[in-house]
């Protein structure tokens, strides 16, 4: 499609030059013939002695139009190249955006049809099942809940990330205690931290910066639930913060099962999992989090390290400006 488009664009850019070309070449052409003629009519006794005749001058005229023609040829073919290059670079963001659009459709559908299809499974099951006691309609209900919540988490996932993505939205923003959020972001893992036995540890120093809070705790809550989610049982998480005069940085560090250096360009892409390196520790996700953090720390004018090492940990650094 984008191949048809290319050529499509390019024939257009050629007509337009093809058109500026032959109007100028004209233009040139008619001068220099009328001016020719003009002085051959001022100092025609003069020519006729030297032998210059009508012939001569109509093989000027001949020489002056193919001489045109010549250079229109040329700046056609170089405008047709030139215009086939530029069309490629005038689309090219488009086609990487409905590749992105497309991907990010198979990848949402994808995500849907696991929870749906066990939903549907279960439902069939307890249907053609003649006796189906109070027990074990209680589990087929639990297990279809917790299949349904997996669909709202993500479709709450994918509304914060179409939230964070659209420029057009403007959050509310106020002077607050970034010390504050974090540990209101700690509290909300708390449960999913207890459940693994795992340690938060926070080294955290008083800081202002001006920020939405829910834009904020919801970035924190992601790093963290990740450094959890990606840490062995019974292991410790670290939040550290650092002030300077123009920046804040926060780092979330774990000792989990780190990330492989071939995966660690793509963990902010959307729907991307490292199952090759992570998936030594069963867990739960959409690959979502770490795309609608890295929308969240651009908005602000920040920036995401990452340093990581398999089975060793990951430690994730958010660089924030103090002043937006």
């Amino acid at each position: 499609m984008f191949k048809v488009a290319r050529i499509k664009l390019t024939a257009w850019y050629l007509l337009i030059i093809v058109v500026i070309s032959g109007v100028f070449s004209l233009f040139v052409y008619s001068n220099l013939t009328l001016e020719l003629e003009r002085r051959v009519v001022i100092f025609r006794p003069r020519w006729v002695d030297i032998g210059f005749s009508q012939q001569i001058l109509d093989e000027l005229k001949s020489k002056i139009a193919l001489r045109l023609l010549t250079a229109d040829l040329i700046i056609w073919i170089g405008s047709g190249v030139g215009g086939y290059f530029l069309a490629g670079l005038t689309l090219k963001p488009i086609e990487k955006m409905m590749d992105d659009q497309k991907r990010f459709v198979s990848d949402a559908s994808h995500e849907l049809r696991t929870p749906l299809t066990a939903l549907k499974t279960e439902l069939e099951v307890a249907l053609r099942s003649k006796k189906i006691d109070q027990k074990t309609t209680r589990e087929l209900l639990k297990s279809n809940l917790e299949e349904v919540d997996k669909m709202q988490k993500l479709s709450n996932y994918l509304l914060a990330l179409n939230k964070y993505q659209n420029g057009k939205i403007k959050f509310p923003a106020e002077n607050i205690q970034l010390t504050d959020v974090i540990k209101k972001a700690i509290e909300k893992t708390k449960t999913a931290a207890n459940k693994k036995k795992i340690t938060i540890e926070a080294n955290l120093k008083e800081m202002m910066i001006n920020g939405n809070k829910v834009n904020f705790e919801e970035l924190f809550i992601i790093f963290l639930d990740n450094a959890i989610k990606y840490s062995h049982k019974g292991g410790k998480v670290i939040v550290s913060t650092v002030g300077s005069k123009n920046w804040v940085k926060i780092t979330i560090k774990d000792f989990g099962v780190g990330i492989a250096e071939t995966d660690l360009p793509h963990i902010f892409d959307r729907f991307y999992r490292a199952e090759t390196s992570r998936n030594k520790i069963a867990t739960d996700g959409f690959g979502l989090g770490l795309a609608i953090a890295d929308n969240i720390v651009s908005q602000y004018g920040g920036k995401i390290e990452v340093k990581s090492k398999e089975n060793e940990g990951s430690a994730f650094t958010i660089l924030i400006p103090t002043k937006l």
